[in-house]
């Protein structure tokens, strides 16, 4: 078989994989380096080293220190776990809610459907991290209330993919034959719409995991969100912005870390976008 014309088989990976191989390493990475965290530094994260305050970086410390002596590394290894649990768990939350909403919404139609999308479009209404910002002044800053709270409020764009994709799947044969096989709506919402209706609710996950980290990160910014001792990128920002101009990379250092995890769930979900839409397949 003779080789086509100007075809390469590196160039035509790089094309068709390449933002996926860039995102799912800088995500693999930076969750590897995670779960790896105390194996990864001999440092205790938040003990204080009075001996060693903002100090540049050096063997001994190869991020510096900050003003309490504590090393910015671990602090930045431990913190890459407070950011990514936030992600995961509360977009775990948020899809779980889509998901359950957005199929009764589009399965049933009629007064359901009607009641769930306006309530949608309510939500919607309010600017999401204004409404985060309101519920969380009312609430004790913590761990656990952020998540929650990011994932009340980040349904509703799960919600109405699920929809969408739910009313054109119940008219396929498919369904119509697990109905007259005498299949009941759980039954047929779990086995044949759900699995079907997954492929787009993947994409915005992987999105939406990126716009937590972003959402938590700024919480902590302005003091409302993960408190110290316990690191998180975002606190490790404020405490960074009083030593700019002296120590510089106490805000550099944790800014390039939210700013890679966050391109390389992008990227991410962009490839898995365009790999899983097949009017976008070339």
């Amino acid at each position: 078989m003779s080789a086509v014309p100007g075809f390469s088989p590196l160039k035509w990976f790089v094309s068709r994989y390449g933002l996926l191989f860039i995102g799912g390493s800088i995500v693999g990475v930076m969750s590897l380096a995670a779960l790896l965290a105390p194996w990864l530094t001999p440092y205790d994260p938040s003990a204080l080293d009075v001996s060693s305050l903002l100090q540049a970086p050096s063997a001994a410390h190869p991020l510096g220190t900050d003003a309490l002596g504590r090393d910015v590394l671990a602090r930045m290894l431990f913190g890459a776990r407070v950011s990514l649990w936030v992600g995961f768990v509360a977009v775990g939350l948020a899809v779980g809610i889509g998901l359950c909403l957005g199929l009764v919404a589009g399965y049933y139609g009629g007064l359901v459907d009607e009641v769930i999308m306006r309530g949608v479009d309510v939500m919607l209404c309010f600017p999401s991290f204004f409404l985060i910002l309101a519920v969380i002044a009312f609430l004790e800053p913590s761990l656990t209330n952020i998540m929650i709270v990011i994932g009340l409020t980040s349904w509703m764009g799960v919600a109405r993919l699920v929809r969408a994709e739910t009313l054109s799947l119940k008219s396929r044969d498919f369904v119509l034959a697990a109905k007259v096989l005498g299949a009941g709506t759980p039954r047929i919402l779990a086995q044949h719409v759900l699995p079907n209706a997954l492929a787009p609710v993947l994409v915005s996950a992987t999105l939406g995991v990126a716009g937590a980290i972003l959402v938590e990160s700024s919480l902590s910014f302005l003091g409302l969100g993960v408190q110290p001792p316990t690191p998180s990128w975002g606190n490790m920002l404020m405490e960074g912005k009083d030593v700019l101009e002296i120590a510089p990379w106490l805000s550099v250092f944790p800014g390039l870390a939210i700013l890679l995890t966050v391109l390389g769930y992008n990227l991410l979900g962009e490839s898995l976008r365009d790999l899983l839409d097949p009017r976008l397949r070339q």
